[in-house]
């Protein structure tokens, strides 16, 4: 579960990166065509805050599914043993 938590948050900040990208490009295409600015700002902010949820939630998705796979791997192994000894 902490793996899909940290790549959820993960996610989100990608998302935030890629968002800002879309609305870039979607505010410079709106005005490209000689559309109206509100609309070009307005569908920029939209795609920022779609990206940044679905980076969330598919964040969280990809943590969880790769940490069940990770767990069935080591599993099936026998995982990694280590020794340890307190220094006298």
């Amino acid at each position: 579960m902490s793996a899909g938590k940290f790549c959820a948050v993960f996610g989100i900040v990608w998302g935030f990166v890629r968002g800002c990208m879309v609305a870039l490009g979607i505010g410079g295409a709106a005005g490209m065509l000689g559309g109206s600015h509100i609309l070009g700002i307005g569908a920029g902010i939209v795609g920022l805050v779609i990206m940044i949820i679905a980076g969330g939630i598919f964040g969280f998705i990809w943590g969880a599914i790769a940490a069940v796979i990770y767990n069935i791997i080591l599993g099936a192994i026998g995982g990694i043993e280590m020794d340890l000894e307190a220094k006298p």
